[in-house]
């Protein structure tokens, strides 16, 4: 085995990691593979044998790689991320667990907070994912968003505070979580508009992310309330019967497929016995690009 072999064998043992922060920083998965990629190509390039911290020398580098990619992405969009963006979803079998999927998955970030890690700042989110999320010391971060460990420090205090302030504590046992999307999927298959504002919480927020070629009833929306998201839930109530309840970031949501064809992915989040956020995506270009286990 060659030197550059050896290498990218020491590579492999950490690109679990490598994507469970890319993804973090991106929100991305076919995006957080390009990261990795690129830093397989940066470690390749360098004087490998002087690191002497191989882990936490990929890590900031990946960083570095994703900081650049959000700042692209920045300088491209004219406008404001929509309101009704949903990140890419990671979907499991709720029944089954891949062994060497779990770094991607430990300490599972939901789909709520990625929504509010996309209103961060790209230097802000950096300092958040890597110091609050992965332990990464501001000393190591300070160099990669070009500012003093103390003003790094802020970055990632002002992002806290976003974070919190918009983000509730989910449950943390499934088996409730699942019993509150059981029960919220039975309504809308009986079409029992009551029985769906009783599951709801009254702020309870719907985001739908169908794409820019999707109109109609279907097109992307952000719908606030109880009342009008159980209207939302009776409008599609006939793909209810196509439902699979899985886990879609850690949390129980619901896949749609028919014919093995993905539809759509909700991930739910369920504070005190109630429904307080849905995340949709729907749209069919983005969920031709994922993969779930669910439909092997």
């Amino acid at each position: 085995m060659n030197g550059t072999e050896v290498l990218a064998d020491r590579f492999e043992e950490h690109r679990g990691h490598l994507k469970a922060v890319a993804y973090r920083m991106l929100g991305s998965l076919a995006e957080a593979e390009d990261a990795v990629q690129e830093t397989w190509l940066k470690l390749s390039r360098s004087d490998a044998d002087g690191i002497e911290n191989l882990g936490g020398w990929l890590t900031t580098v990946v960083g570095r790689v994703c900081l650049d990619m959000l700042r692209s992405r920045a300088s491209r969009r004219e406008d404001p991320i929509d309101e009704t963006f949903v990140p890419d979803p990671v979907i499991r079998p709720l029944s089954q667990i891949d062994p060497e999927q779990e770094v991607l998955h430990a300490d599972s970030v939901g789909l709520a907070l990625l929504v509010v890690l996309e209103t961060l700042e790209p230097a802000e989110r950096l300092a958040f994912v890597l110091h609050d999320m992965f332990a990464v010391p501001f000393d190591d971060i300070a160099p990669v968003v070009e500012r003093s460990s103390a003003a790094t420090r802020q970055l990632a205090s002002r992002a806290r505070r976003r974070v919190q302030g918009a983000t509730p504590s989910s449950e943390p046992d499934l088996a409730r979580q699942r019993q509150v999307v059981d029960a919220f999927m039975a309504a809308a298959r009986a079409g029992d508009f009551e029985a769906l504002v009783a599951v709801l919480h009254p702020d309870v927020v719907l985001r739908a992310d169908s794409g820019a070629l999707v109109g109609g009833a279907a097109a992307s929306k952000l719908v606030r309330g109880a009342k009008p998201v159980a209207e939302q839930a009776l409008l599609f109530r006939q793909f209810a019967q196509f439902a699979q309840v899985v886990l879609v970031n850690g949390e129980v949501g619901v896949l749609n497929a028919t014919e093995g064809q993905l539809q759509s992915v909700m991930g739910v989040t369920v504070v005190d016995g109630r429904i307080v956020a849905l995340h949709i995506l729907a749209d069919p270009e983005r969920l031709a690009r994922l993969h779930p286990g669910a439909l092997d």
